[in-house]
């Protein structure tokens, strides 16, 4: 089986639009990233698809946009500001800073940095923990009093409003609250493209249940969340659960399951599912002094759900199904590279080409057919190179299907669909082509 690398990747993701270095032009800015016209679709079609499969199709859910910027006592109570901290070292030879973890060992057990190679003697130069928050200022004045925090994470948005989701919509438990947005952190040690970034989106959930019910619902999301990833695609012996053991649980967590994908760096963490227990909505209620207990009915009590989280990463899902995807054949002797997309992720759908380009008629036909077809399925235009060309290049961004409009057409009313995955082709009545492609699920 074919297994993409990170070199492969990258140059597919610049070469055909779907990834740009961030500030390009000026030498770039470290781990920044673009998505270009086929990144920007690709992530459009993944968010629609979790949305849908975790609020839409749903009865228990709601949905949120919490603002990026909070007022700073809500990282005060969320434990960010005192506890979201690496332990970094300073190398006093190239002067740069790294997680303990990551300084390299040789066979003396001594420290050396990764860069430069020269020892770091942990006792003369012991780590020191910087925190992980990126710091801004709210007005005109830059003074302690106008501190605040770009949020590194969606999560506490939803739990602040946690009453006011329920004093809206009269949810009784469980339910839970969804949310997709920016996030922002200071990472020292960013890398592999777009797996680990300073900005990056996030997909979570904070679902709410009685406190005796929290082990079970924390199985069923697990199960629910890894079944996502395979209906979209993911090739099941790239997929693994990893149960983090007691020594490794934050803090607040009572228990985590990671969903990691094997990327070609190796296993990494693509979405982590806890049990918060009643952590957060306790925190915020002791700092606000607000009243944050469900209260039920049915029993007259108060009391604070506890929290389910199943929490991913949109950039970290773009870059597996990518990896996922992308394959290269032979076909008649030469390289044919294929991104077998799912088709709810695939930027584009439908690709119409002219075999004639210079055909005024041919291209008349070919644009009255987009027109049709553009109000229901995301369909491209494309005449700039042969038609042999045209389908290699519609194969390598993962377009479904390529519809060529030739000489034929013209006469008899028909075009010849050809399929991305097996290359058979079909040939289709103009007034067929919706129906055609309704039957294929698109």
């Amino acid at each position: 089986m074919f297994s993409a690398s990170m070199e492969q990747i990258v140059s597919l993701c610049k070469r055909r639009g779907f990834i740009f270095p961030g500030s390009e032009i000026y030498g770039g800015l470290g781990s920044t990233w673009d998505y270009g016209p086929l990144g920007v679709e690709l992530k459009r079609n993944l968010k629609q698809a979790w949305w849908k499969s975790v609020v839409h199709e749903r009865e228990d859910m709601e949905g949120l946009d919490a603002a990026i910027l909070m007022h700073p006592a809500t990282w005060k109570a969320s434990g960010h500001v005192d506890g979201f901290t690496d332990p970094l070292v300073d190398c006093k030879s190239c002067k740069r800073r790294f997680r303990v973890d990551h300084l390299k060992e040789d066979k003396n057990k001594q420290k050396k940095c990764p860069d430069c190679g020269q020892v770091i003697d942990l006792e003369k130069n012991p780590p020191r923990l910087f925190n992980l928050m990126l710091k801004t200022y709210l007005g005109p004045v830059e003074d302690e009093s106008a501190i605040t925090y770009l949020r590194p994470e969606t999560a506490q948005g939803i739990f602040v409003n946690f009453i006011n989701v329920i004093d809206s919509r009269h949810r009784k438990l469980p339910f839970g609250i969804a949310q997709i947005g920016k996030s922002f952190r200071n990472e020292i040690t960013p890398g592999n493209f777009t797996f680990r970034t300073r900005e990056f989106e996030q997909m979570e959930i904070e679902y709410f249940v009685k406190p005796d019910d929290a082990g079970l619902w924390y199985k069923e999301w697990v199960a629910a969340r890894e079944k996502w990833y395979l209906d979209l695609g993911v090739k099941k012996d790239k997929l693994r659960l990893r149960v983090h053991p007691k020594e490794e649980l934050a803090h607040y967590a009572i228990g985590c399951t990671d969903i990691e994908y094997l990327f070609p760096f190796g296993w990494s963490e693509l979405e982590g599912i806890a049990n918060r227990g009643d952590f957060d909505l306790k925190q915020h209620a002791q700092f606000s002094g607000k009243d944050l207990r469900f209260y039920e009915q049915a029993s007259n009590q108060r009391y604070l759900p506890y929290v389910i989280e199943p929490s991913g990463g949109v950039d970290r899902a773009a870059l597996a199904f990518l990896v996922d995807a992308y394959r290269e054949e032979e076909v008649k002797g030469a390289k044919r590279v294929v991104l077998g997309l799912h088709k709810n992720l695939a930027p584009y759908k439908i690709a119409v080409l002219p075999l004639l380009k210079k055909r005024d008629d041919i291209v008349i036909l070919a644009k009255k057919i987009i027109s049709g077809l553009g109000k229901k399925f995301v369909v491209k235009y494309d005449d700039t190179a042969s038609i042999g060309k045209l389908y290699r290049r519609q194969d390598e961004i993962g377009t479904l299907y390529c519809l060529t409009v030739d000489v034929e057409s013209l006469q008899d009313d028909k075009v010849t669909v050809r399929d991305r995955d097996s290359m058979l082709q079909d040939r289709v009545s103009l007034d067929k082509l919706e129906e055609y492609f309704n039957d294929k699920g698109l």
